[in-house]
């Protein structure tokens, strides 16, 4: 398999003119006397250029929502590459600069998905804060990254509701929702809908094109003693996880899989699912809130989900829907399992029955 990161037609011809001129031109002052330097895909390794193939690549594989609202929504690759271009714009003119941090407390979504890449992709660290935490610790954790902004999905309103006053960094709020399901009575200064946010806004907006060493993401430990500890991810380190999460070994997959991953955006960046399925190719299918094993299934059999990820507790609640409903999942190919162990009666169950 040939992976490359697209360009266009105008960038390749910009990238050949480049590469037409004289080495010594290019090298950086400290290269040793006689060594060549290879002009080959110049370029640092920076998560908007996964974006930017999926969209160039695979630009009607689609991206299926189950949105918090309810319905079903469909998007694809190209879609979500021009909304999370508006949104880089929305949050430029919002005064977000490089190394700012905006933070997320949203479910598995096509939403989710644009800010994601709309923040990771201006230079700015995109924050992405666990729900099941105790409120005042989120509170807490905001403060201690210094949080500017905040998606979150209505879902978690009273959280954001109980939480504002006492984050006196964060000076914008966006709802993951349409003004039409924007709550009355909210009291949450500077509160927009996502859909108002980035109507109408440019995509004509600059991504990448800074050190790949660039801090991209932030999430912090739960579940360890004392203060949660924050982990800065690097552009770098998020490509390269990319590259070998689409190894045949690892979570692999391509243009014939589709992918459900309810592993949360939250936890470990997905397992990095959010960057490997475009990067891939793969159909995407996101789960939203509902996690019980009678949605999880109608995601995995309607969509005909080949590959999905999550934790036990997930597969157990599906395994028990299926005992009671005698339905089967003929499309399911590999499940991936982490968090904590599985139990061999999940594992025997369904290798040999579903």
């Amino acid at each position: 398999m040939v992976f490359g990161f697209g360009k266009s037609k105008t960038d390749n011809k910009a990238g050949n003119a480049a590469a037409a001129k004289p080495a010594a031109a290019a090298a950086p002052a400290d290269i040793p006397p006689g060594q060549m330097m290879g002009l080959m895909q110049d370029w640092p390794l920076t998560v908007n250029r996964v974006l930017e193939h999926a969209a160039i690549a695979h630009p009607h594989r689609e991206v299926v929502t189950r949105s918090v609202e309810g319905p079903i929504i469909r998007q694809t690759y190209k879609d979500i590459y021009d909304r999370a271009r508006q949104c880089s714009t929305a949050l430029k003119e919002d005064g977000v600069q490089m190394g700012d941090r905006v933070a997320t407390l949203a479910w598995n979504t096509g939403r989710h998905m644009e800010a994601w890449y709309g923040t990771m992709c201006i230079g700015s660290v995109l924050h992405t804060l666990n729900p099941r935490l105790h409120p005042e610790q989120i509170a807490w954790i905001m403060n201690h990254a210094g949080d500017s902004v905040l998606f979150f999905d209505l879902t978690f309103l009273p959280i954001v509701q109980a939480i504002h006053q006492h984050v006196p960094g964060c000076r914008r709020y966006i709802l993951f929702t349409d003004d039409a399901h924007m709550p009355a009575d909210h009291g949450i200064p500077n509160l927009v809908s996502y859909e108002t946010y980035i109507a109408g806004k440019s995509m004509d907006v600059k991504w990448g094109d800074f050190d790949e060493n660039t801090a991209c993401g932030l999430c912090y430990t739960s579940g360890t003693t004392g203060d949660p500890k924050g982990v800065l991810y690097s552009h770098r380190s998020n490509v390269l996880h990319t590259m070998i999460g689409m190894q045949p070994d690892a979570i692999g997959g391509g243009v014939k899989d589709t992918m459900l991953p309810v592993v949360p955006m939250f936890h470990a960046n997905a397992w990095g699912i959010t960057f490997s399925a475009p990067a891939s190719g793969m159909k995407l299918v996101m789960p939203g809130a509902k996690m019980d094993g009678e949605s999880i299934y109608e995601l995995l059999d309607g969509e005909k989900v080949t590959t999905t990820a999550a934790v036990p507790t997930v597969w157990l609640m599906l395994l028990q829907y299926l005992e009671q409903t005698g339905k089967k999942l003929p499309h399911l190919q590999k499940v991936v399992i982490g968090g904590s162990a599985v139990p061999e009666r999940i594992l025997r169950a369904f290798e040999e029955k579903y």
